[in-house]
């Protein structure tokens, strides 16, 4: 199956290099792979470039967005540059973050879950993280979840889905209007993808109420916005977080934003959350 990967990459001089390592390294190469220089002022571009000279399939663009680190829209952004460079000729669209080390054998396990199941729409693996010098889970999501760095798509998946939506909270949203379009989403827990840099690591002070405004967007409603923040929170360790979130969804509401998602994607959604939680709870 061919395939094209797009990396957004904004002063990733620490980890690119890394990165691009492992792509070139894989049991099976992508057809392509454009790496957006989103406004990097370090040596992010040079070093592109040393892997383009001797790898044509790699290739870059430049792309001058604001410089605030804004969680979603930001790197959809880029996202979408990078997907201007790029012809309509491949069965998956790949959208990986500059900060990983894949195992050499990603693409050829997540192609297989593809290839299995032609319900398939979205498919990947598990993130890792460095913590006293092991890598454990990054347990800010469950493992049967693909998470926003290592995302796989089916080409008729991504234009069911209306591709990446231009917000916080794209990475949960796609998932679902996946489900609701009937693609079903697997994960490889075998595949322990290096995540060099933790999530939410560079976010600033005015993120903070971001994923409030995600479950708003997504047409949550309050009870489950609650619900699903009190499980972050908790995952996080962070009451705060809790907080946050909330008053970022009421935020959202007071300024009337614009939902993701339509009222009849939002129910499916709701249904889908609301049965999930049921479920782990033993109720039928």
């Amino acid at each position: 199956m061919d395939f094209y990967i797009i990396i957004p990459a904004h002063n990733e001089e620490a980890y690119i290099g890394k990165m691009l390592q492992s792509i070139v390294e894989q049991t099976i190469l992508p057809k392509k792979v454009v790496v957006v220089n989103d406004a990097s002022t370090d040596d992010t571009q040079k070093i592109v470039d040393q892997f383009s000279k001797q790898y044509p399939f790699i290739q870059s663009v430049f792309h001058n967005s604001e410089a605030l680190h804004e969680p979603g829209s930001k790197v959809v952004n880029a996202f979408y540059k990078g997907l201007e460079m790029l012809d309509s000729d491949f069965e998956l669209i790949g959208k990986f973050d500059a900060d990983l080390i894949l195992p050499k054998d990603y693409f050829q396990k997540t192609i297989q879950l593809f290839k299995a199941d032609n319900n398939v729409g979205l498919a990947g693996g598990n993130l890792y993280i460095e913590n006293d010098g092991e890598w454990k889970f990054e347990a800010i999501s469950e493992k049967t979840k693909v998470r926003g760095p290592i995302k796989l798509y089916r080409k008729k998946c991504f234009e069911d889905i209306g591709g990446l939506k231009k917000s916080i909270g794209w990475d949960s949203v796609d998932g679902l209007l996946a489900e609701y379009h009937g693609w079903t989403i697997k994960t490889d827990t075998s595949l322990k993808v290096k995540h060099l840099k933790p999530t939410g690591k560079v976010y600033t002070e005015a993120s903070k109420y971001r994923q409030g405004e995600a479950f708003y967007k997504m047409r949550y409603g309050f009870w489950l916005t609650f619900i699903a923040s009190a499980k972050l929170a908790s995952k996080k360790n962070s009451f705060s977080f809790l907080i946050n979130t909330i008053k970022g969804f009421y935020i959202a509401k007071r300024e009337n934003l614009e939902y993701m998602v339509s009222e009849k994607e939002g129910k499916f959604i709701r249904d889908l959350r609301w049965k999930n939680i049921f479920r782990k709870i033993g109720v039928r």
